[in-house]
């Protein structure tokens, strides 16, 4: 494994300079092209007065800019801050001025003229174990948190996927999701180079897009939301063709129901590969295996770098089957023993706030099973907790996910006088699809116990969410109206 990303492309320089590294909208760069490019933005970073251990801010749409950006910033040794183009203006303001980025690279900025006047930046000795982004996460309320990381950390899932699933130079791997999003970074052009295979930067996440997108490209492997396979899944099955290069569909940014796992298997013949992971790892923590083996309800297994854990609240391991907080730290034994390392911690008020101890606690509750599958139930924040009874909002928003023609669903807790909290619900369906209260009601009394059953409902045209998918839950409170609920 490499240490720096400066050195990513290495391998594939020597072995394939010529074969494709990236292909996105606006053309395609071979090894060498995304090489020189990567030195020359590392040039133009320089000539802007950025030096080492600066903090950037990037918010480019997915295009070869954006790649670019990212390999230059990296050999600098810069620390990369990248912000989604959608969010609004008050939203990257408040992320501009926590992170203290010296510099915004966005539209506004000719950004491949720079790089193409700039002079090759001299070599740079980067630390792998300094800070290298900063990623803030959508969180649930409040302001987004930042959680730095290490180029060892950002190059680490990658080398591990490799090795794992056999990922050669016959990799094409396709994202439709933003790239300014850190995860996204080391899922494609980091992952890719590893492998030595092509990155394909999608520019467009509606069904027609990705399937135009993988037909075109030859793309072999592609990373979705299930608001997508959704999608895909209904709408779109006589283009079963056009996804005839995908060896794995993975799932992320959110709970995939086994009812959709098996209507996207139904529709185009490919089983979707699970995963769990987070912001803190970085990334993928557990996945589904190469090939069809999966298990209902599951998130997959835990990547050989890791060691995962179910731990109750003084920190005691609760054993298979027992309900405990899923906490993560570096496998004790194999290839990847040792390598891992947690997040180095959280940027805050215009410092690093270093991380405590080698165990990440992740905050989400969950069962692993006797053979280490990992079954993910919910958030601990997220835990309503009824007169005294704690409900699982995951385990209500599966429920509602398998009835036909619910798209997206979220279950939450509301301030009670009695109670403490009730519990409430508001579901996107699918159009045309006439789903009513009453209807979701009742599958909720078939399946759950009457007090996990919704006491306040809506219906809604769209759920808020973020760039990758996830429901976005301090704005669901606003979908309700409590003192007039919805007509059933």
């Amino acid at each position: 494994m490499v240490e720096t990303i400066a050195r990513v492309l290495d391998r594939p320089l020597v072995e394939r300079p010529d074969a494709e590294a990236v292909v996105a909208r606006s053309g395609r760069l071979t090894y060498r092209e995304l090489d020189t490019a990567a030195d020359r933005a590392a040039g133009a970073f320089a000539a802007l007065g950025m030096r080492t251990g600066d903090h950037v801010a990037v918010s480019l749409p997915n295009d070869l800019d954006v790649v670019i950006a990212f390999h230059g910033a990296m050999r600098l040794g810069l620390v990369w801050i990248g912000l989604n183009t959608a969010l609004a203006g008050p939203e990257k303001a408040q992320i501009l001025q926590d992170s203290g980025a010296r510099f915004l690279l966005d539209g506004s900025v000719d950004w491949a003229g720079l790089v193409a006047s700039a002079s090759a930046s001299p070599a740079v000795d980067v630390d792998p174990h300094a800070p290298a982004g900063i990623a803030y996460t959508s969180g649930t309320t409040g302001l987004p948190r930042g959680v730095v990381h290490s180029q060892h950390n950002l190059l680490l899932p990658g080398a591990v996927l490799v090795a794992e699933r056999g990922y050669d130079a016959a990799l094409r791997k396709g994202d439709s999701l933003p790239l300014t999003i850190l995860n996204l970074m080391v899922l494609t052009t980091l992952l890719t180079a590893q492998a030595g295979g092509c990155c394909v930067v999608m520019d467009r996440r509606d069904p027609e897009g990705v399937l135009d997108w993988v037909r075109d490209e030859r793309v072999t492997v592609w990373n979705g939301v299930p608001t997508q396979l959704f999608d895909l899944a209904r709408g779109y099955a006589d283009r079963r063709a056009d996804l005839a290069t995908l060896t794995e569909v993975w799932s992320g940014g959110g709970d995939c129901p086994d009812s959709l796992r098996a209507e996207f298997a139904d529709a185009f013949g490919l089983p979707v590969r699970a995963t769990y992971g987070l912001t803190e790892a970085p990334t993928v923590v557990a996945m589904d295996p190469v090939g069809g083996e999966w298990r209902p309800g599951s998130s997959g297994r835990a990547l050989p770098h890791l060691r995962v854990q179910t731990l109750d609240q003084d920190g005691v391991d609760v054993g298979p089957g027992e309900l405990g907080e899923i906490s993560v730290h570096a496998a004790e034994s194999g290839p990847w023993a040792g390598r891992w390392t947690p997040m180095l911690g959280e940027w805050s008020k215009g410092r690093l706030r270093a991380g405590r101890g080698s165990l990440l606690r992740t905050g989400d509750l969950g069962v692993l099973d006797e053979e280490g599958w990992v079954h993910i139930r919910d958030r601990r924040k997220l835990v309503v907790v009824r007169g005294g009874a704690n409900i699982y909002p995951a385990e209500v928003e599966r429920v509602l996910l398998s009835v036909p023609g619910v798209v997206v669903a979220a279950a939450f807790g509301v301030p009670s006088e009695r109670l403490g909290e009730e519990l409430a619900a508001v579901v996107q369906p699918a159009p045309g699809a006439g789903l009513t209260v009453d209807a979701l009601e009742a599958v909720c009394r078939a399946e759950l116990a009457r007090y996990k059953v919704p006491e306040h409902w809506a219906i809604v045209e769209v759920l808020p969410v973020n760039a990758m998918g996830k429901v976005i839950r301090a704005q669901l409170p606003a979908l309700l109206d409590r003192e007039d609920d919805q007509e059933r």
